[in-house]
């Protein structure tokens, strides 16, 4: 179950607030004293976090929702260096850094528990069974929520957190779905969106060409993004855009200014960025994009517009 972009906090009774954490979704699934792990693209993460493999020894029967994240020296989580640890699936390796970057499951919400399907249940009973399991480990923790949306927000804010989540306490769980009976709401204004090619300029890349995807399966342009990209991220970038060159642009004809499509290297539109801005043209165009990071755990089917 997926959340539903909002600029604010929702209004009325009937809510509960938790921090939005900066990490990748991961579902947990334990059985048989064994415990496999899943992204959101469907794909087996198990081999990657070796150090949550020990929650098979606490739970017997259980399907958990929640988000790995590595936390830094400050206690917060770094989505920079969680990237190392996302895609490996060698074990030696993995085990490796596992003991000097380990990351940590924060668990918030319950999917199945010794047998019952529980997603047909209200959230807020949800919660009270996760709540009563005591989940409490070295490499595992349930964050807390809160019935007071503003303090959360303030509190986020003030902790330098991504945001926060706002969830209908009688909301079901809709696995697949991407429902607004669950919000997230962003300490600043980012956006998700797919690279279709970029500018060369002083260095390799002046700019990336973004855009979000159409029902036709090309890209609705919505901005070239300069500002933010370091020599370390441009080689970042480098690395997944250069395999990638298309012939041809991946926007919808007509869609990308000639001044931003002259002399344009395209690619193939399958790689999504996240961008933070300031406010949105009429027209849809982001006015002062930076480039934040890569986003390797999403797909050009997550990208949603939120203009």
């Amino acid at each position: 179950m997926l959340a539903t972009t909002s600029e604010r906090l929702p209004g009325g009774q009937g809510w509960t607030y938790e921090f939005k954490w900066d990490g990748v979704r991961v579902i947990a699934d334990i059985r048989q004293a064994s415990a496999r792990f899943w992204a959101r693209s469907g794909a087996e993460v198990t081999a990657a976090y070796p150090e949550l493999a020990p929650l098979a020894r606490v739970l017997d029967d259980a399907v958990l929702d929640g988000e790995v994240v590595l936390l830094d020296e400050k206690g917060r989580p770094s989505f920079v260096a969680l990237a190392e640890r996302m895609h490996v699936r060698d074990h030696a390796r993995a085990a490796r850094l596992a003991a000097s970057i380990p990351v940590t499951y924060m668990i918030f919400d319950l999917l199945r528990w010794r047998g019952a399907d529980l997603t047909g249940w209200p959230y807020r009973d949800r919660r009270a069974a996760l709540e009563a399991l005591g989940l409490a480990g070295p490499r595992w923790a349930v964050p807390p929520s809160f019935s007071d949306g503003p303090a959360t927000e303030a509190a986020a804010k003030e902790n330098q957190l991504e945001g926060l989540v706002a969830k209908r306490l009688d909301s079901v769980y809709r696995p697949g779905a991407r429902s607004p009976d669950w919000l997230k709401i962003k300490s600043e204004v980012t956006a998700e969106l797919v690279v279709g090619g970029w500018r060369p300029g002083a260095r390799r890349i002046g700019g990336l060409l973004v855009g979000v995807p159409r029902p036709d399966g090309r890209l609705d342009f919505r901005g070239r993004v300069g500002g933010g990209i370091g020599v370390t991220a441009e080689q970042a970038l480098l690395d997944v855009l250069e395999p990638r060159r298309a012939p041809a642009s991946p926007f919808a004809v007509g869609g990308v200014p000639r001044e931003d499509a002259r002399g344009a290297i395209w690619v193939r539109p399958d790689i999504v960025v996240e961008v933070k801005y300031g406010q949105r043209t009429p027209d849809g165009r982001m006015r002062f994009p930076r480039f934040l990071r890569l986003r390797p755990d999403m797909t050009p089917e997550d990208v949603t517009d939120a203009a």
